[in-house]
């Protein structure tokens, strides 16, 4: 997502000189009473933005979407890691995790870790953080749908036994939910686990808290991280998190050095890479699409409204849109039109080529009109009406700020028009606009929710999750598509194996058919992981062509998908 307005590289370049950056940024505010440097050498920081777009203010690994930056990953830390690139996970709290049977899951911790204040961490840290899940307002509380019970029958085990095994759902909480310290957490009432700030993270991670206030967070790094027993090294003393107030200010600390690290979208980019001497810059790849992909952004209609509850105009619009102008015009190739399914590239396995020849679509705004035509839809004045004669004037919305999202939607509005969908481009304040996705008030809308993860059982749960409430609080099925059967897939491939890669083929295919004949939503470009950086003061950066293939993001559930292991593979330059 953009916040700010699209200028052209040699506006960025212009605008560069009026941007005041300190090479050596003040601390205030110390979260705890240490004492506190008010500098820290270059050389041994590292400067990231593109998390943190306000003022640090919880350390709360249950405030999932507001915690400070590397709270997961750096502070906390998870069973094991995640690494999306090869699909592997990464024993780390654990040395090991088995189905010993096929309802009983049993880790082994790695011995010799401590909590931050020297407190081992035990067994019973693991059981007491799966139980802190029988809060209805812990974030992953359905999980005792599923789990009958959990025990340690010693200091480094820990035994799961499930009622009926939800693999994938579990497979994705081995590496996205952190372990929490038993002897501080229980101290917190039910109600205080959601909301408290903990402003004095206790971790086992490779970094500490050590301030934060309205311009930074900085973590230290923690001498005593017990990974550099087993041969991990993090390489940046501090890690100092700028909060963003602007993109186009960003990429005057990137291109000056102030900033190793953005993880924001940064108009122009692609020309400052590789149309103007690339100032030092570099990206994963090398040419376009120079980003990986991060998740997949989808046209939402809301189905509860006509036309759009509809499958034939739904699919008249897909044919309206043309993804490739979108991933042109608007991002100058940093971002790539979308597979009909809209899998993201990592799960390019379980896309059945066959069900896409069958059922897919592409830009073709003569076959949208033959559509339309067909379903009874009636032209009249260039644009199409129900076949009652009433007009069809639809909103297509996306939050005011977000200025890449608000010229793809003037760009689809324009295609949806000349299709002869009458479609206006509107932009609310993100706050109303997600109150009109949960209240269910929209017309069409842009989302991209289901981020890369471990299966793309994450990805039908976002698009068929039942059931429909008035308020969809949970953030999923935005496009309130009513579908037991394709719910009861999604169960299907949930109680699947991750193992068990030919049966979540299976059902995944039938989850294609059914999504490519309603489409409930419409895919249209997988949203660039961003992330540019400089080597005036950190080389070793991840590239495709280098040996460092480690995600370079700071995003939120990104550490723990080895962000934290770039971090490992960093070098000062000379």
């Amino acid at each position: 997502m953009g916040m700010n307005a699209r200028r052209s590289a040699v506006g960025i370049l212009s605008a560069i000189s009026a941007v005041a950056i300190t090479a050596t940024l003040l601390v205030t505010a110390p979260v705890s009473g240490q004492n506190i440097p008010t500098s820290f050498p270059r050389n041994e920081t590292l400067y990231t933005s593109g998390t943190q777009y306000g003022t640090p203010s919880s350390w709360n690994p249950m405030q999932n979407g507001s915690y400070g930056t590397g709270t997961v990953g750096l502070i906390y830390e998870t069973l094991f890691l995640y690494n999306p690139m090869n699909n592997k996970f990464v024993p780390w709290l654990a040395k090991s995790g088995t189905w010993t049977n096929k309802t009983t899951y049993t880790i082994k911790l790695r011995s010799g870790i401590n909590w931050t204040d020297g407190q081992p961490l035990t067994a019973q840290d693991v059981v007491f953080t799966l139980e802190l899940g029988k809060i209805p307002a812990v974030p992953y509380s359905n999980i005792w749908t599923f789990i009958k019970s959990v025990q340690a029958p010693d200091n480094q085990t820990v035994v799961v036994n499930f009622k009926t095994p939800e693999y994938q759902q579990w497979a994705n909480w081995l590496y996205a939910w952190p372990i929490l310290p038993q002897h501080i957490w229980s101290k917190y009432s039910s109600t205080d686990v959601v909301t408290t700030a903990n402003a004095n993270p206790v971790g086992t991670g490779a970094y500490t808290l050590l301030t934060a206030n309205q311009q930074e967070e900085v973590l230290e790094k923690n001498p005593h991280w017990w990974a550099n027993s087993i041969g991990y090294s993090v390489k940046p003393q501090y890690i100092v998190d700028i909060v963003n107030g602007s993109n186009n200010v960003v990429l005057g600390q990137v291109l000056s050095g102030q900033i190793d690290l953005s993880n924001n979208f940064l108009p122009g980019i692609a020309k400052l890479i590789s149309g103007i001497g690339g100032y030092g810059l570099k990206t994963y790849y090398s040419k376009a699409p120079y980003m990986l992909s991060a998740n997949t952004a989808w046209l939402v209609p809301n189905l509860s409204k006509a036309p759009l509850n509809d499958p034939n105009f739904r699919k008249a619009m897909a044919y309206a849109i043309n993804p490739k102008a979108i991933a042109s015009q608007v991002y100058g190739d940093i971002v790539t039109p979308a597979n009909p399914t809209g899998l993201l590239p990592t799960w390019n396995q379980y896309i059945d080529k066959s069900v896409v020849a069958k059922y897919g679509f592409s830009y073709n705004p003569t076959k949208a009109r033959q559509i339309l035509t067909q379903a009874g839809y009636k032209l009249k004045n260039g644009f199409f009406t129900m076949p009652s004669g009433k007009a069809i004037n639809l909103s297509l919305i996306v939050p005011y700020g977000w200025t890449d999202w608000m010229a793809a939607i003037d760009l689809i509005s324009s295609q949806l028009k000349a299709a002869g969908i009458n479609v206006t481009a509107s932009y609310p304040q993100y706050p109303a606009r997600l109150t009109a996705l949960q209240n269910g008030t929209f017309d069409l809308a842009i989302t991209n929710d289901a981020q890369i993860s471990n299966t793309p059982w994450t990805y039908y749960q976002y698009m068929f999750n039942l059931p429909i409430r008035k308020v969809q609080n949970a953030n999923l099925n935005f496009e309130r598509f009513n579908s037991p059967a394709a719910w009861n897939l999604v169960s299907q491939l949930n109680a699947t194996p991750t193992t068990n890669t030919a049966a979540m083929k299976s059902v995944i295919s039938k989850l294609e058919q059914i999504s490519l004949q309603q489409l409930p939503m419409i895919p249209l470009w997988y949203n660039g992981m961003w992330a540019q950086y400089t080597s005036s003061t950190w080389t070793g950066w991840p590239s495709a062509s280098g040996s460092n293939h480690y995600l370079p993001m700071t995003w939120r559930g990104y550490w723990n998908m080895t962000g934290l292991l770039m971090l490992t593979k960093l070098r000062p330059a000379s």
